[in-house]
C-alpha cells in the first residue's frame, strides 16, 4: 500500500501521459472536429455533450455569443472549437499536451478565437476570480484524485450568474471489475469509494501503469453533488446517460451530468 500511496503523488503526471497515448490510439475522446462540424456550428447548428450519448440541452448553455468559456478538462478538439465556432471566446483547460494539441489544429484550421492551457483541472490558478460565464467540464473527473478542489475552483473562476455544466461516471461502474466486458462476467468486486491506486492487487495495478492506461477513482456522489453544493453552487438541472460500450449500460445508466449555478450577489467562497 505504501508504494501505490507514494505513487499517487505523481499520478497526475502518469495520466498526462496516458491520454498523451490514447491520442496516438485514436480514442473516441481524442478525435478532433470535422470541417463540416465546425461550419454547422457557425452557421448556428450545434449540439455537444458532457456524456457519451446525450447532448446537452441548449437551455443549459442559453446563447454562447461573446461568452467566455472554460472548457475544463476537456482537451481533444471536440468540444472547445464547436463552442468556439459557435460565437464563444474559449479556453481550453487539460493535463495532456496531445489533447490540446487537437484543439490548436481545429482553431488554426477554421479561423477560430480559442486558447490552450496546460494544466490541473484542480488547480486553477492561472485564471483570476470572475472571469468565466460558464464552465463546460465533460466527464473526465475520474481521473482526479480530488473533485472537492474542483468544484471550489470552478466556482472562484466563473462570475457571479455564471454556470458550471459537468458530466461525470456513475459511481456504481466502480463496483464491478474494469476489465468486465460483457453483462454476464459482471460481478461486485470493489467496495465504493474506489480508486485503482488504492484498491486494486499491485501486479494489476504495475500492468494499468505499464500498458499506460490512466488511473480513476469512483468518487461518491456526495462528493459529486454534494461537493458542488459545498462549493456555492444551486444545482439547476440533471440527467442520466448510458455509455454503450459500457456492460452496465444495460442494466442502469453509467454517466450523469449537472447544470449548476453560481448565485449572484455574495458569493460564499
Amino acid at each position: 500500500a505504501n508504494g501505490s500511496r507514494a505513487f499517487a503523488m505523481n499520478v497526475n503526471q502518469h495520466n498526462r501521459l496516458a491520454w498523451d497515448r490514447l491520442v496516438e490510439k485514436e480514442d473516441r475522446w481524442t478525435i478532433p472536429a470535422d470541417a463540416q462540424t465546425i461550419a454547422a456550428a457557425k452557421a448556428g447548428v450545434w449540439q455537444i455533450g458532457l456524456t457519451p450519448s446525450r447532448r446537452v440541452p441548449t437551455e443549459w448553455l442559453g446563447d454562447v455569443v461573446g461568452k467566455n468559456i472554460l472548457c475544463l478538462a476537456s482537451g481533444g478538439g471536440q468540444q472547445g472549437p464547436i463552442l468556439a465556432a459557435a460565437g464563444a471566446k474559449v479556453t481550453v483547460l487539460d493535463q495532456s499536451p496531445a489533447q490540446l494539441s487537437h484543439d490548436a489544429l481545429v482553431a488554426a484550421r477554421e479561423m477560430l478565437e480559442l486558447e490552450t492551457v496546460e494544466g490541473d483541472m484542480a488547480k486553477l490558478s492561472m485564471f483570476r476570480a470572475n472571469t468565466f460565464d460558464i464552465v463546460f467540464h465533460p466527464a473526465s473527473n475520474c481521473f482526479a484524485p480530488d473533485i472537492n478542489s474542483v468544484w471550489r475552483e470552478a466556482h472562484r473562476v466563473l462570475k457571479p450568474g455564471g454556470v458550471l455544466l459537468a458530466g461525470f461516471v456513475n459511481p456504481l461502474v466502480f463496483l464491478f471489475d474494469r476489465d468486465a466486458e460483457r453483462p454476464e462476467d459482471l460481478r461486485v468486486t470493489h467496495a465504493l469509494p474506489y480508486s485503482d491506486v488504492e484498491d486494486l492487487p499491485p501486479e494489476r495495478l504495475q500492468k494499468l501503469i505499464a500498458d499506460a492506461e490512466p488511473l480513476m477513482w469512483s468518487h461518491s456522489l456526495d462528493d459529486q453533488i454534494g461537493g458542488q453544493l459545498a462549493a456555492g453552487f444551486v444545482v439547476t438541472g440533471f440527467y442520466e446517460d448510458y455509455h454503450a460500450g459500457s456492460p452496465l449500460a444495460e442494466f442502469c445508466p453509467t454517466t450523469l451530468a449537472t447544470c449548476a449555478v453560481k448565485p449572484k450577489g455574495r458569493s460564499k467562497k
